[in-house]
């Protein structure tokens, strides 16, 4: 459980892209399946080539944000389908991967990682671990609630409510978007960076399906805590990663095989959307209400 726990706080780095997009630019991105293996394919071949591996984070983000300024380009600028830009981007990334990784899998089990210390130290799979991951999506989600409180990030929720609004005020709407899916996709390289230095390989079909768990995480972390305020948002979306890998974890320990893990999140999906609607549940004093009360005292202090 404790390894479950761990991939879900890194993972929710990539969760926090995914909600970038679909929850805030109201974006449906598949671009994540594609730039989440080229930021991990990018770490791998610059740790493997001997460069620092918090030198090869920074440039998987940067490949990361190269996938969403691509994908942005082709809706704003090609005007094509926002979800057949990301399906052509995704498809394109298949290769590119390849060419950069060079082979279909790059082991580094023998290579210096950011994960390196604490394999070496026997804190994996521990408290300690835990914490630091903790801590590492903390820090991104701050930054993130940061960024959607500036005037940018203000642009970017009010293109993903009501676009011809906010073209109106002379906000240039594509810059905005190609903006949001760059920071999104560039959070999404950065998990893959980390979790090829915690698995210890990348693979070049490691992003295959991932924006289902994107998704997963998104929706079960907002059926629990289904709150407008920014700093609620992304901290549902951290716990529904945490809660998406447990629940796999789970479904595997009961006697599920590896190859049923895209049908438990499938399940996992569908179950998130309907329990809010089962009246039962509406009536439950759950954290709908607790954030909602939240939301009402950050408002009337803000008068």
């Amino acid at each position: 459980m404790i390894g479950a726990l761990e991939l879900g706080l890194i993972y929710a780095l990539m969760a926090l892209g995914v909600y970038l997009t679909f929850r805030i630019l109201d974006f449906p991105d598949l671009t994540v399946d594609g730039s989440f293996t080229t930021g991990g394919g990018t770490a791998a071949v610059l740790i493997l080539a001997g460069t620092s591996p918090w030198v090869a984070m920074l440039a998987a983000t940067g490949a990361g944000v190269l996938a969403g300024v691509t994908t942005g380009l082709l809706h704003t600028k090609g005007r094509i389908n926002p979800l057949l830009a990301g399906i052509l981007t995704q498809i394109g990334l298949y290769s590119i991967n390849l060419r950069i990784m060079g082979a279909p899998n790059l082991p580094l089990l023998r290579e210096e990682t950011v994960i390196t210390p604490l394999r070496d130290a026997g804190l994996l799979g521990g408290a300690v671990a835990v914490a630091i991951f903790a801590a590492m999506a903390l820090v991104v989600k701050l930054v993130l609630d940061w960024f959607l409180h500036t005037d940018q990030g203000l642009a970017l929720q009010a293109t993903g409510d009501n676009e011809r609004m906010i073209r109106s005020f002379g906000v240039n709407t594509d810059r905005t978007k190609i903006i949001g899916l760059a920071v999104s996709n560039g959070l999404v390289g950065l998990c893959g960076a980390v979790v090829v230095q915690y698995q210890g390989y990348a693979n070049i079909e490691m992003g295959i399906g991932l924006i289902i768990a994107g998704l997963a995480s998104v929706i079960v972390g907002q059926a629990l805590i289904p709150s407008r305020l920014i700093v609620w948002a992304t901290l549902a979306v951290v716990v529904g990663s945490v809660l998406y890998r447990l629940a796999i974890q789970v479904a595997l320990q009961v006697g599920l095989e590896a190859q049923d893990m895209k049908l438990i999140s499938a399940v996992l999906v569908v179950i998130a959307l309907l329990l809010p609607q089962w009246s039962p549940l509406r009536r439950l004093p759950t954290l709908r209400s607790l954030t909602r009360s939240a939301a009402v005292s950050a408002d009337g202090e803000g008068r």
